[in-house]
C-alpha cells in the first residue's frame, strides 16, 4: 500500500475502530497524528504503540465540533510533519432511543459531532491537505438499515454521505473523497448496553454471522488512503459483510 512517508490526521483515534486505523496505517509507514477529545490516556497509549513499532506519531486534543480546535490541528500538524496527505474522520458519538424520546440535546449532540465536525475538518482540508490527497470520511450501513432507535445517528451519518459526494467534485486538485460505511463492529462504542439477544441478531444479518473486528474496518480505510485507490471517488464504501 502506497501510504509510506504521508501524513495521516485521524479523527477519534484514540479507541476502536480509529485506534485501529492508525496503528495499520503507521505499520504500512504512514506519519499518524492521533486525535482524541476526551481520552488521552488512550490516545497516548496509542502513539506509543506506533512508537514501539519504529512508526511516527503525536497525539492531538481537539474537539472536531469546535472550529477553533480543528484549525489547531491542522496547524499542528503541518508544523510538526510540513504537509497533510491524507484526512480520516473518524470521530463520532451514537446512541440508540426511540424518535420520541430523544431530547433536543440528543440530537445537537449527534449534529454538532458527526456532521458539523466533518465540516469543519473538510473546510480546512480545502485549503491544507496536500494535492492528490485522500480523504476517508466514517459513516454506518445504519443508514439503510432503518433499525429501530438509530433514527437520528443514522440521520447524521446519511449527512455525512452526502457531504462527501458534494464534496468529492467541489474540492479538486486530484483530492479523492470518499466514506466508509461499516457494519456492526466489535467496539466498546457499539457493544455498550446491547443484549446478547440483540448482538446475535445482527451476527445472523450478514453472510459471515459475526460482527466486524475493528481491523476488518482498518484495511478498507487502509486501501481508501493509499494511491491505488485514487480513482475511487464521491463513492461509499460498504464494509459489512453483505449485511446490506
Amino acid at each position: 500500500m502506497k501510504v509510506k512517508d504521508k501524513v495521516v490526521i485521524v479523527t477519534g483515534a484514540s479507541k476502536g475502530i480509529g485506534k485501529e486505523i492508525a496503528i495499520l496505517l503507521a505499520k504500512n509507514g504512514a506519519k499518524v497524528v492521533v486525535n482524541y477529545s476526551n481520552s488521552e490516556k488512550e490516545a497516548n497509549a496509542v502513539v506509543d504503540a506506533i512508537k514501539k513499532n519504529n512508526g511516527k506519531a503525536f497525539a492531538f486534543k481537539a474537539d472536531v465540533s469546535k472550529k477553533e480546535e480543528v484549525i489547531a490541528l491542522f496547524d499542528k500538524t503541518i508544523a510538526s510533519f510540513g504537509k497533510i496527505d491524507v484526512l480520516v474522520n473518524n470521530a463520532g458519538v451514537m446512541s440508540a432511543k426511540k424518535l420520541k424520546d430523544n431530547s433536543e440535546a440528543d440530537f445537537d449532540k449527534h449534529f454538532n459531532v458527526n456532521v458539523k465536525g466533518i465540516l469543519n475538518t473538510l473546510q480546512e482540508a480545502e485549503s491544507k491537505l496536500a494535492d492528490n490527497g485522500n480523504i476517508v470520511n466514517i459513516s454506518s450501513s445504519t443508514v439503510k438499515l432503518m433499525l429501530p432507535t438509530y433514527a437520528i445517528y443514522s440521520a447524521s451519518k446519511a449527512a455525512v454521505e452526502q457531504i462527501t459526494r458534494v464534496f468529492s467534485k467541489e474540492i479538486g486538485r486530484g483530492i479523492s473523497v470518499n466514506a466508509v460505511a461499516p457494519g456492526p463492529t466489535e467496539t466498546n462504542l457499539f457493544l455498550e448496553g446491547k443484549s446478547d439477544e440483540f448482538i446475535e441478531k445482527l451476527k445472523g444479518m450478514n453472510a459471515f454471522h459475526r460482527l466486524a473486528k475493528p481491523i476488518d474496518i482498518a484495511q478498507v480505510v487502509l486501501f481508501m488512503a493509499s494511491d491505488e485507490s485514487k480513482w475511487i471517488s464521491g463513492q461509499v464504501i460498504g464494509a459489512n459483510g453483505a449485511m446490506v
